[in-house]
């Protein structure tokens, strides 16, 4: 592995790296994304009316390249990550561009910065792209043109001391979001609902919260910046993607293992306060997490136990197959591992 690069891949964790360089694209409202370059990683100008700092018009996608052990540099589903900033940036009025586009620009950035790609089992490389509306606008509307950027940043394991699983909180005093807005898109402004509850939950020493649905106080959503699932009598449930979930990367792939691959009774569907205090096992997935067991949930005062707080036989063996999977350990039975080498 060529590397110059002065990091300490041990003591990685989830801060940002300065790395070699970004993805830079601009389009007008009513054109097409055009092939844009590579720039020095750096701070940006940004108008003070620019309509992303007034309105939040912006969106945004996170996934990982890393190293395998077939020692190859891999990216894990982007084509997803492709399809989701399409959708989000048609429900905020952004140009919405081609997954070609998108994956060339991702593609593109990964292989600049090939050298900030930890070595395999130290981490990965973050790539966060995002689009925003950069023109200043002061009236609320659609800004006439907009950015593309793309960095990325090397990151170590989520866990560094082994997996621990989550105490988790519901929330009964805030709603993630509503029915029929913008939940379901990765937009900049669904995650400032989340900072003041989460903040405040690991006051009191919790992980992170559970969320319930804004119409219906009784039925789960989601745990901040991840999906949930719950496994009862071998049957795995998930909230459904009622326009308000995020529709998670990771959630899809787990559902495609769990039933292909495990053949298990998996159901998307209206999962109730109930149904998730009398769950077996339950577990988030996410990005950054992949699969995390929950080892209680609290409800008000009493708290709930699962598996007396240790990782389930089922969340186990889910997590280790999607590595495996991903780490190129065993055969990719869905054609979901990119690799750089033979992509654009």
């Amino acid at each position: 592995m060529k590397n110059n690069i002065d990091i300490k891949w041990e003591e990685l964790g989830f801060n940002i790296v300065n790395t070699k360089s970004m993805y830079f694209s601009k389009c007008k409202y009513d054109e097409d994304w055009k092939d844009g370059s590579l720039i020095p990683f750096g701070n940006i100008e940004l108008s003070p009316a620019a309509c992303v700092l007034n309105y939040g018009q912006g969106v945004f996608e996170g996934t990982k390249s890393f190293r395998t052990k077939k020692n190859n540099i891999i990216l894990f589903r982007p084509d997803m990550n492709a399809k989701r900033i399409k959708h989000s940036s048609k429900r905020l009025c952004i140009p919405e561009m081609s997954e070609t586009f998108f994956l060339k620009s991702v593609f593109k950035t990964v292989k600049d910065n090939i050298d900030y790609i930890p070595p395999l089992g130290k981490g990965s490389l973050y790539i966060r792209p995002i689009i925003w509306g950069t023109s200043p606008i002061l009236g609320v509307g659609p800004a006439e043109e907009y950015t593309f950027l793309i960095y990325v940043c090397p990151v170590g394991p989520y866990f560094k001391k082994g997996i621990k699983p989550l105490d988790l909180i519901i929330t009964t005093e805030f709603h993630r979001a509503a029915p029929k807005g913008i939940g379901n898109a990765k937009a900049i402004g669904n995650y400032s609902a989340s900072l003041l509850p989460a903040v405040e939950a690991k006051k009191r020493g919790y992980d992170e919260v559970i969320y319930l649905d804004a119409s219906n106080d009784s039925i789960i959503e989601e745990v901040g910046s991840a999906n949930i699932f719950i496994i009862k009598d071998n049957i795995l449930k998930t909230p459904r993607l009622n326009g308000s979930i995020l529709p998670g990367i990771t959630r899809d792939s787990v559902i495609k293992i769990a039933s292909d691959l495990f053949k298990m009774r998996v159901e998307e569907t209206n999962v109730s306060l109930t149904d998730l205090l009398n769950a077996d096992e339950v577990f988030c997935v996410g990005t950054a997490v992949v699969v995390t067991p929950v080892g209680s949930v609290t409800h008000k005062t009493k708290k709930f136990l699962f598996n007396n707080g240790r990782m389930g036989d089922y969340t186990m063996r889910l997590r280790e197959k999607l590595i495996k999977i991903q780490k190129q350990e065993i055969q990719d039975p869905f054609g979901w591992i990119y690799d750089l080498k033979d992509k654009f």
